[in-house]
């Protein structure tokens, strides 16, 4: 079977689909899925593409439909009584299911380490947990177990170590187009109208989602089925979209770098008052990304890409 037949509302993603056609195969055969982890930035698909391998996970006890999909967000996951009391007990011990841990980074040490013992890799392809009064078998013929994370560095390397990674990849202009196709078959869209949305969309297939709602919106209160450049004029500059989807935090850590030779994390984190850590993770890795600043030992500082950008912007923005 095609990856597209198992993975047929999945854009994208051909390198993790193949490698999860590849599972499917070996789970079809012996009954027995290793343990996923799903990783990629957010809004990259993690937690809809491990529902959409659960949906091809049939149950031993009925081979006509999938097995029961359990989501667990890790942070809300607080230790291991609580994990046994609330989610083994009812939902998992004695029953055909697929576990998915989203977010795992968040998981609290005592879980992970409890986790370690249950999903410790041996050829009967089950073990025992015992803690209080409870003992429970986990049979991996019957119960599967999915992770997903933004932050693969943060988890447990002996966790990691027990799962088959699936690294997902950020999503071209021409796939998030098609995920904005999708989300609206009864609309048409002008030209390469499409192309333009596409390129503020960070590669992010949720924001695609999210835009494809405010071209619904937009399109209906004009009573109108087609999405055309002017369209998207108006409605760039009603929801304040910045070209490559830069946000303005963003923007302004541009035109702070602009006015500077360089400067240090210190001093932007002062200047913008967010912190270091937030800069770094939120802000700085996509203005590199798209070679709008630089980080030198001498500090941070705007590129020539950079200054084109803030031109142009500036020229557009004083029409």
């Amino acid at each position: 079977m095609k990856n597209n037949d198992l993975f047929p509302n999945i854009v994208g993603q051909d390198r993790a689909k193949k490698r999860l056609n590849f599972y499917l195969q070996g789970y079809n055969a012996n009954g027995v899925m290793p343990h996923l982890m799903f990783i990629a930035p957010k809004g990259c698909g993690k937690t809809t593409l491990a529902k959409a391998m659960g949906k091809n996970m049939v149950s031993r006890e009925d081979t006509t439909k999938p097995k029961k999909f359990l989501e667990i967000n890790c942070s809300t996951v607080k230790s291991v009584k609580q994990f046994f009391n609330q989610i083994v007990i009812p939902h998992i011990n004695m029953q055909d299911c697929t576990v998915l841990l989203d977010e795992c980074s968040e998981l609290p040490k005592d879980v992970t380490m409890m986790l370690l013992t249950v999903l410790n890799p041996n050829s009967e392809n089950r073990t025992t947990f015992s803690y209080e009064d409870y003992t429970v078998d986990f049979d991996f013929s019957r119960q599967s177990f999915m992770f997903a994370t933004t932050e693969a560095q943060s988890v447990f390397h002996a966790l990691m170590d027990r799962c088959e990674r699936v690294d997902l990849e950020e999503y071209t202009y021409n796939e998030l187009a098609e995920i904005v196709c999708r989300v609206l078959p009864d609309y048409s869209f002008e030209d390469d109208v499409l192309a333009d949305v596409a390129t503020v969309l960070r590669g992010n297939a949720r924001a695609a989602q999210k835009i494809s709602n405010h071209i619904k919106s937009f399109l209906m209160h004009r009573r109108r089925k087609n999405f055309t450049k002017k369209d998207w004029l108006g409605l760039s500059d009603a929801l304040g979209i910045l070209p490559l989807g830069l946000s303005p935090i963003e923007l302004q850590i541009l035109g702070y770098l602009n006015q500077q030779k360089e400067s240090s994390l210190t001093r932007l984190s002062a200047k913008t008052g967010l912190t270091k850590a937030c800069l770094q993770r939120d802000f700085e890795l996509y203005l590199q990304k798209h070679d709008l600043m630089q980080i030198t030992t001498a500090g941070r500082a705007i590129t020539k890409k950079g200054m084109d950008y803030l031109k142009d912007y500036e020229a557009v923005d004083s029409k």
